[in-house]
């Protein structure tokens, strides 16, 4: 059963957090946990598939909105780095001291930031469709269908990207046929997790539009843990050229390209990424 609590954090701000607890034989405090980290716009809830998917392995899954989602007060200016500082006091509020990470689109770059800023606590890392960071190195905005709202946070801060929020419109033709079938049926949970979010606004994905832009906090280099880094091939929202950029910069990760795959289908590789981490 899930269990949610609101953590208090030293500079008064507080996060929504929620807790599978130990699942079948496991305990609490030793078995295997998995630190979910929500795409954006999201709750911060775990999505049921995920929660389905680590009952089946004996994990505990726990997770918590990022400042101004699913009831988590705001953090002006935060970086993508503060995300491992709320992580670890999330972890030592269910008192959980080792954990694996992992976030799917704009969870991945707060998954990496958990290992990068606490690295003895995490096991191992999965990135799935995850943002790299930004760089002049390549085009870094190539192969996305509707790049305007992480321009508009590159080219004018968060006033410009508040702006563009707005106005914006969802672009259907960011998803492949296959990943439109996942959202009506295995990923159902999420289209609803991200129509529960329009009801905390749009202020935390605007602050992570402009994170992402922004520097991080860390380098790749710092993420000392092992990192799966998942990979649609087809992917319109954040593209291949992304997944490249990170395998060629973090010190230790494995890429697994889904060749038939965009940005929903491939979050069917979950259980096999679960299966990667318990693995390590």
């Amino acid at each position: 059963m899930l269990t949610s609590l609101d953590v208090r954090l030293p500079d008064g701000r507080t996060l929504r957090a929620h807790d599978t607890g130990a699942v079948g034989p496991a305990d609490a405090a030793t078995g295997p946990v998995l630190m979910w980290h929500h795409g954006s716009p999201q709750t911060g809830a775990p999505l049921e598939p995920v929660v389905a998917a680590a009952a089946e392995r004996g994990i505990r899954v726990i997770s918590y909105a990022r400042p101004s989602y699913g009831g988590s007060t705001p953090h002006p200016d935060r970086d993508v780095a503060s995300a491992g500082d709320d992580a670890a006091a999330v972890a030592d509020a269910f008192g959980v001291e080792r954990f694996a990470s992992m976030g799917a689109s704009g969870g991945g770059p707060h998954a990496l930031a958990v290992a990068a800023r606490h690295p003895l606590r995490v096991t191992g890392v999965v990135t799935l469709a995850g943002i790299a960071p930004f760089t002049e190195r390549f085009d870094w905005f190539a192969g996305m269908r509707a790049p305007g709202g992480l321009q508009a946070a590159r080219e004018g801060g968060r006033a410009a990207r508040a702006r563009f929020a707005e106005t914006d419109e969802f672009d259907a033709e960011q998803f492949l046929p296959a990943d439109h079938a996942a959202l009506d049926g295995r990923w159902s949970d999420l289209g609803a997790d991200v129509a529960r979010s329009a009801e905390f606004g749009d202020d935390g994905l605007i602050d992570d539009d402009v994170a992402f832009v922004s520097p991080w906090g860390f380098d790749l280099a710092e993420v000392a843990a092992p990192v799966l880094v998942v990979q649609g091939e087809g992917d319109r929202v954040v593209p291949r050229t992304h997944a490249s950029w990170m395998l060629a910069h973090l010190p230790d990760a494995t890429l697994w390209m889904r060749l038939d795959d965009g940005h929903v289908s491939v979050l069917d590789v979950v259980p096999d990424a679960m299966d990667w981490l318990l693995a390590r």
